[in-house]
């Protein structure tokens, strides 16, 4: 199963040069690295992303964070994947360059 991280272009830049991704200063706050699932990428990055004018969306394959991988109740939203530690690079098994949050659904496979 594939679930979904919304970086800016910047944070993909020091994802790749780390080899790791250890969280957005939002997931420090939270203690963890908010994820989507498919069905819900495309809200969370027009609620979160909406004014950025690029985006890249990274497919993460949920075997190889399975064990730092949690679903948790989010606030008014359903259930959302959360890793509790960094995103290996090894787990990205696709990454998409995206035009802004509004062309994410169209921007990922179905």
């Amino acid at each position: 199963m594939l679930i979904y991280k919304i970086l800016l272009p910047s944070e993909w830049a020091a994802f790749e040069d780390a080899g790791r991704f250890d969280g957005s200063p939002f997931d420090h706050e939270s203690g963890f690295i908010h994820l989507s699932s498919r069905e819900q990428v495309a809200a969370t990055a027009l609620r979160v992303f909406g004014g950025e004018p690029e985006l890249v969306v990274v497919a993460v394959d949920t075997e190889v964070v399975a064990e730092s991988l949690r679903w948790e109740e989010s606030r008014d939203r359903g259930v959302f994947p959360h890793v509790y530690g960094p995103l290996p690079r090894s787990a990205v098994v696709a990454v998409h360059r995206v035009a802004g949050a509004a062309a994410v659904d169209d921007a990922l496979p179905r």
